[in-house]
């Protein structure tokens, strides 16, 4: 934000620069020409004055006075003189071409014998280059009795006027780097605020619901602004604890009456069973697996809240080790039903990870694809370093999702059409949330083979 203020600021300075500079240079550029022509007009009359007396008794080429004002008036104004006689012959100049030299076929020439200063350019082929000139008659009384001319290359004019419009540019470019400098100020002062606002709301966005604006500096609107958004981080912050605390509260509260339930459904099983009243029997069987299903799905719920206020922070884990330990342990179930579990991992690599979180997350992931694996298939436990990361992958050989169910898989209490009964919907939920605590990531992907390659992304620790 900051920058889109100063390169508004800025434009519109050299906008209003522009729109006033350039027809100033262009007027400028005039004044100055007119100023340059006036000035050798000037000039060229004071010299016709000088040499009004020598031209019209033919002595010009002798007079040393004048030959030394020509010579140095040349040399300080860097142009052209000649000091030409009534008959168009030339008898002074800055040059010796210019003693002798016949100046009759030259326009300015005849139109100031005839009387009528002139001044213009014209390409001049003895130079061969534009010529810029001033050509005034010398007087005497009513007569012409010469012409005195002041000439100079076009570039030499050109140049001299524009080194009056550089002088205003270098003004404008001065007035601009100024600006910029105001600019630079105004924007941080007016943006300082806000960009601490916008990060105390990337800290609430990330889970940081401690995060408070700072609402005492900066422009009023944007105190207001933050005295806001603090409130709401407050209310914010509160509905969060209580939420969490509701549920794991009530997750707690729901686990002896549960227990109790369980107790009852125990005896009357045992009751039914010596009464050989089949019906009966299945409905307090079924009874009872929901009992089991409801058993664990409180049992997720505290998890999951364990999982959401996990405020110790990560730590370092060896999650080399803990796939090694956890593939152990479920290797008789995976015996069991004929599914071989191979574990492909590196020597030891360390991540970030909050307590206890590396064992929960490989137990829901592995115990969720041995629920889907057939048979004499292969379940793949994976580890892939790539610094600053290390991916943990759990791979089935199961029938698999959509994209569609994989993008809602994380989601509590979600369950594929298809899946198996007694699941609670809240394994993967439990994976996203711990893996998100130490700033990790949870993605479901299609493995090669078709099933699913679960990959939870974790941060390499700085022992690793």
């Amino acid at each position: 934000m900051r920058n889109r203020l100063l390169l508004v600021f800025v434009g519109v300075v050299a906008l209003l620069l522009a729109i006033h500079d350039i027809p100033l240079a262009g007027h400028l550029e005039r004044v100055e020409r007119d100023r340059l022509v006036t000035g050798l007009e000037r000039d060229a009359f004071i010299m016709a004055g000088r040499s009004e007396e020598a031209l019209e008794v033919g002595t010009a080429s002798d007079e040393p006075v004048l030959r030394s004002m020509v010579a140095r008036y040349s040399r300080e104004e860097n142009v052209r003189v000649a000091i030409i006689d009534a008959d168009g012959i030339g008898a002074i100049g800055s040059d010796a071409t210019v003693l002798g030299q016949d100046f009759t076929n030259r326009p300015e020439i005849e139109d100031a014998l005839d009387g009528a200063p002139t001044t213009g350019d014209r390409f001049s082929t003895t130079a061969g280059e534009t010529l810029f000139f001033v050509a005034v008659p010398v007087w005497s009384g009513e007569t012409v009795v010469g012409v005195v001319r002041l000439s100079a290359p076009e570039r030499v004019v050109s140049d001299r006027v524009a080194s009056r419009v550089r002088g205003l540019l270098a003004v404008a470019l001065i007035s601009l780097l100024i600006a910029v400098a105001v600019a630079w100020v105004f924007a941080n002062n007016v943006t300082r605020p806000i960009r601490r606002l916008q990060s105390a709301t990337d800290q609430l966005a990330a889970g940081n619901l401690d995060t408070r604006a700072d609402d005492t500096g900066g422009p009023p609107e944007i105190r207001s602004l933050a005295g806001s958004f603090n409130s709401m981080a407050g209310r914010l912050g509160q509905l969060v604890e209580r939420q969490q605390a509701f549920a794991g509260t009530a997750s707690h509260q729901l686990r002896t009456p549960l227990t109790a339930l369980r107790l009852r459904l125990e005896q009357l099983a045992k009751q039914v069973e010596s009464e050989n009243d089949d019906e009966v029997v299945h409905t307090v069987e079924a009874a009872l697996f929901e009992t089991d299903r409801l058993q664990r799905m409180i049992e997720g719920l505290l998890a999951l809240s364990r999982a959401e206020d996990a405020a110790s922070g990560p730590i370092e884990v060896d999650l080399s080790s803990m796939v090694r330990d956890r593939a152990q342990h479920w290797a008789p179930l995976a015996e069991e039903r004929s599914v071989e579990i191979v574990v492909e991992i590196p020597d030891a690599v360390i991540v970030l990870a909050v307590s206890g979180a590396v064992e929960q997350i490989i137990d829901n992931l592995v115990d969720n694809a041995l629920e889907v694996s057939p048979a004499d298939s292969t379940l793949r436990l994976r580890v892939g370093v790539q610094p600053p990361f290390a991916d943990l992958h759990v791979i089935d050989e199961g029938p698999g999702l959509s994209a569609e169910d994989r993008a809602h898989a994380f989601d509590r209490f979600w369950r594929a059409e298809d899946s198996a009964p007694g699941g609670t919907g809240l394994g993967l939920s439990i994976v996203y949330q711990l893996a998100a605590a130490g700033d990790g990531t949870a993605e479901l992907h299609r493995a090669p083979s078709g099933g699913i390659d679960a990959v939870v992304r974790f941060r390499i620790g700085a022992s690793s």
